[in-house]
């Protein structure tokens, strides 16, 4: 499930891809992937245009504050992977040019203290390790040798000192069971957690702390901060360098660890933050006690403050995500959105050490917000737009900031003083400007518990053209369903669930804020948990049912489409929805909530949002009301997508709800990925993936 401390990670440097190892193994004579040469057949986007536009991110000042660095990841349908260069543009956005031009992906980009020049990780050598080369791309050189792949690096603020993250093999159990079977492919568990997310648990990640000598990281004294600690830093699958933090004068590391392991950890969130001094090693809890997450810990400029994002409860994954400040002098915490309803999803500190700028969903939109320190008032930042704020980091006093909407992917902006943005990349305009996209519009609706939705209306491309034309034309309507359960419907740009091709195949598409999401305030964002076939339900029958009263929506081809939560939605409305919809697709759906809670490896997700187990004396309405039950009610034609490596929704539930359509004899269809996780992230995948949804839609929607 696509829940909320994913997007805590979201704009965080995230060094474990999600669904692949983070080594590169493309070979030395490979063709460099650059920006795409597609031409947009009739102005359309297409699966393949979706897959080869450019992504931004990571996007980083120079210390001067004139200057902006950032990485472009291309792909190759043909080649079927991807490559990732880095840009220096100026805080203007003018002179905008790369700096790296090679057939092996470039990350984790950082400046040097006096800008002068750049670090970055690069697995050119046959191992990813630390690099350096002049600010504009020159004297490329390799200035680490560790006996290991590294997967992320933080240099302390005057560069004498890094931490370097690296994988350990998890301890070997039970050897003289294996005496002389040197061919043999079997594991032997005794606890939970052998797998997650997308991967067998075969190794772990710690931070090593190493001098840098004469500009070469040094081997010698080279100490694992977590030694004898058999403990995720950072946090797999989605952490990354934002888990560490050092203290301004580089004499103590803060990081975020979830110090459970086994069955403790599958069922446990409590991530603390702890101190750690590196001249005797000792380490201290700065928040013990029971709670959930702490994540991305930073220190204001001065070492005053402490900043992190903190959930209150242990166990909950969706809590609300507050900034909180820890006084190091005091040992004091503060929460500063504690008179703010929704979440920070990433922030900053201000130069000034009083004040921090944040993102977070509020009413559809992602957007920036500011907080100062003493007196814990949240304004917005950015004035309303029909888009989402990603990542936000500052130079100077100057905002600059990721924005995607249902039309564009990424481009880097800044705001004036007027929380106006200004366009500084346009590294997909070219494309874009040959591709006709369709209006989005919101629509608010009230639900059938009095409060209101907002919806969002994707219009198809020629929507008003076709409709001057021919008054009477009707379009099919798709209903879309959300993930999470608890994440935004907002201004999302996806190379999967993406608006804007399903509007460039004609479709109209009904996105609801149906409960369950945030940026509503909290009890509409909790109102989910443990009623998933409830309100929620309801609200998406009043959204696609508002919408079939339009005179352009043809009410006789409608159909519901989702991942995840969406994926079990489909399959709830497979069984209760009377005839409205002519096809479905579930995409990593829970078909069977009883099963899914004994396959699952995160248990605190099912644990929290089930109430419990199914064999627990008072069964929640979530086994009760599970899509299962309602099987003999299915009569629809179903798309079931699964994929072999989505360890958080197994590819059994598909299995399930594939086996059991066909068995009642209602047509279906199923996309099997044998190498792909809860998302489908190589790009050939992800081409046949959208070729199938529209070939199933097309079949019986037009």
């Amino acid at each position: 499930m696509n829940k909320s401390i994913l997007a805590i990670m979201a704009t965080s440097a995230i060094i474990t891809s999600s669904c692949t190892t983070s080594a590169d193994n493309t070979a030395d004579d490979a063709p460099i992937i650059g920006r795409s040469e597609l031409v947009p057949a009739n102005h359309r986007l297409t699966p393949e245009i979706l897959q080869e536009l450019g992504k931004i991110s990571e996007v980083t000042p120079s210390p001067d504050g004139t200057k902006l660095l950032y990485g472009v990841s291309y792909v190759s349908v043909k080649e079927n992977r991807s490559n990732r260069e880095l840009f220096v543009m100026n805080i203007d956005g003018s002179d905008n040019h790369a700096i790296t031009h090679t057939a092996k992906s470039e990350s984790n980009a950082v400046w040097s203290a006096d800008g002068s020049e750049i670090y970055f990780m690069s697995s050119e050598s046959g191992s990813s390790q630390i690099w350096k080369m002049n600010a504009d791309g020159s004297n490329r050189q390799q200035i680490s040798d560790f006996d290991r792949s590294i997967e992320g690096f933080v240099f302390s603020p005057d560069f004498s000192q890094v931490i370097m993250i690296a994988a350990l093999p998890m301890p070997k159990t039970d050897e003289q069971l294996f005496e002389g079977l040197d061919k043999t492919t079997g594991r032997i568990y005794e606890e939970m957690n052998y797998r997650h997310w997308n991967d067998w648990v075969m190794d772990y990640p710690h931070p090593y702390l190493a001098k840098v000598v004469d500009g070469k990281v040094s081997n010698d004294g080279v100490k694992d901060i977590l030694e004898g600690e058999p403990y995720e830093c950072p946090m797999r699958p989605f952490g990354g360098t934002e888990a560490f933090a050092w203290t301004p004068d580089g004499k103590q590391i803060v990081y975020s660890c979830r110090k459970e392991t086994g069955t403790d950890y599958a069922f446990s969130t409590r991530a603390s933050l702890y101190l750690y001094n590196v001249a005797d090693g000792t380490t201290v809890d700065l928040h013990p006690g029971d709670h959930g997450y702490d994540t991305n810990p930073a220190f204001s400029p001065d070492g005053k403050y402490l900043a992190f994002q903190s959930m209150a409860r242990n166990g909950y994954e969706s809590d609300k995500n507050r900034l909180m400040i820890i006084d190091m002098a005091t040992r004091e915490m503060r929460d500063l959105t504690a008179s703010y309803d929704n979440n920070c999803d990433g922030f900053v500190w201000n130069a000034d050490s009083r004040n921090l700028t944040f993102t977070g969903a509020s009413y559809g939109t992602s957007k920036i917000f500011r907080v100062n320190v003493d007196e814990a008032k949240v304004a917005q930042v950015s004035a309303d737009v029909q888009a989402d704020y990603g990542s936000v980091t500052l130079a100077g006093n100057q905002i600059i900031a990721t924005r995607h909407s249902m039309a564009s992917p990424d481009e880097i902006f800044t705001l004036n003083e007027a929380g106006e943005a200004t366009q500084l990349s346009f590294e997909n305009k070219a494309m874009l400007d040959q591709i006709e996209m369709g209006r989005v519009e919101p629509r608010w609706m009230k639900t059938t518990n009095g409060d209101d939705m907002l919806v969002w209306v994707a219009y198809p491309v020629g929507f008003d053209e076709t409709l001057k034309n021919d008054p009477d034309h009707k379009f099919p309507t798709l209903l879309y369903c959300q993930g999470g359960p608890e994440s935004a419907v907002s201004q999302f740009w996806s190379t999967r669930w993406n608006v804007a091709i399903m509007q460039a195949n004609g479709y109209v598409v009904v996105l609801p804020n149906r409960h369950g999401v945030p940026g509503f305030g909290q009890a509409y964002n909790e109102q989910i948990a443990g009623d998933f076939a409830g309100q929620c339900m309801k609200d998406y029958f009043t959204a696609i049912d508002n919408i079939a009263k339009e005179p352009w929506c043809d009410s006789n081809r409608l159909g519901a489409v989702g991942a995840s939560f969406g994926g079990y939605s489909v399959y709830w409305l497979a069984g209760h929805h009377d005839n409205r919809f002519k096809c479905f697709i579930a995409h990593c759906g829970i078909y069977n909530t009883e099963s899914m809670y004994a396959e699952t490896e995160e248990m605190w997700f099912a644990n929290w949002d089930y109430g419990g187990a199914p064999w627990d004396k008072n069964p929640n309405k979530s086994y009760t009301d599970s899509p299962h039950k309602s099987i003999t009610k299915w009569n629809t034609p179903i798309l079931v997508i699964h994929n072999e490596y989505d360890f958080r929704i197994p590819v059994t539930q598909g299995m399930q709800a594939f086996n059991a359509a066909r068995m009642r004899g209602v047509p279906a269809k199923f996309l099997y990925f044998p190498d792909e996780c809860h998302w489908v992230t190589k790009p050939q995948n992800g081409v046949l993936w959208q070729r199938v949804f529209f070939d199933w839609l097309d079949k019986y929607l037009k």
